[in-house]
């Protein structure tokens, strides 16, 4: 089995483990939304779009990553795993959503006049609670894979267990994993530095629960910040930095 399906097959497993509450409080649902405007703006359009210089297009309120057949770069395709979370819970998928994505490159799907991106569009605005329902389920189940890769388990795990008391701490665990993935994947990496949620959490310092969003806030910054100085050249990396760091900011708190 090639490394990246065994990746693939071992995160829908992990959040098959997790329990996610059936009906969402305000918490979750005001997560999901926030998650919503922090990718497509909180639009419809947004649902379904190709970011320039980007090989893959970005799907659903968390801007899963879909790759064409026989595209595969150093960053972990989400959209699948959405697909296969959704199978199991007894949700009909679309025959459109299943294997690669439809347009093989970024002028493909620009200059597609078909109804199909619309489809995809109406059916993911139709299921956004499960897709916020996805999202934790991922946040969750990142926890064992960060603990047994990292050399510090009881400082991230402290740091994990003081974000996930409050709101505004739980937000940061849930949005950043779904922005940047949970750090664990060895394929993630420039100049062998990794930039998701494990990192942030060993970055940070000593916390408490009202300080974590804050020093989270602050510690996802550097991570950023690194990984654009690491990037290869030829990503471009320098011109998401702005929008990657001001993300980043919504951690601390203010709304």
């Amino acid at each position: 089995m090639k490394g990246w399906v065994r990746w693939l097959a071992m995160g829908i497993w992990g959040m098959m483990q997790v329990i996610v509450p059936q009906a969402f409080g305000d918490v979750y649902t005001d997560i999901g939304r926030r998650v919503w405007m922090n990718e497509c703006a909180g639009s419809t359009k947004g649902l379904v779009s190709w970011n320039a210089g980007e090989k893959f297009p970005s799907m659903g309120i968390g801007h899963f990553i879909w790759y064409p057949a026989g595209v595969r770069e150093a960053f972990d395709e989400s959209f699948p795993k959405f697909v296969a979370y959704a199978q199991a819970r007894g949700v009909t998928i679309p025959a459109y959503f299943r294997g690669a994505a439809p347009w093989p490159t970024r002028a493909s799907f620009e200059s597609d006049r078909s109804v199909l991106a619309n489809q995809m569009r109406n059916w993911l605005a139709a299921h956004l609670e499960l897709q916020t329902q996805f999202l934790v389920a991922r946040s969750r189940a990142s926890l064992g894979s960060i603990l047994r890769a990292t050399r510090n388990p009881q400082a991230v795990q402290a740091r994990y267990d003081a974000l996930s008391r409050t709101s505004q701490g739980l937000y940061c665990l849930v949005d950043y994993v779904n922005f940047k993935g949970e750090g664990t994947n060895p394929g993630e990496r420039y100049a062998g530095q990794g930039w998701g949620l494990l990192q942030v959490l060993e970055e940070m310092r000593t916390v408490t629960p009202q300080t974590a969003p804050s020093e989270f806030s602050r510690a996802a910054e550097v991570v950023m910040r690194r990984r654009v100085k690491n990037s290869p050249p030829a990503r471009g990396e320098q011109r998401w930095l702005a929008g990657w760091v001001n993300r980043c900011r919504t951690y601390r708190g203010s709304r």
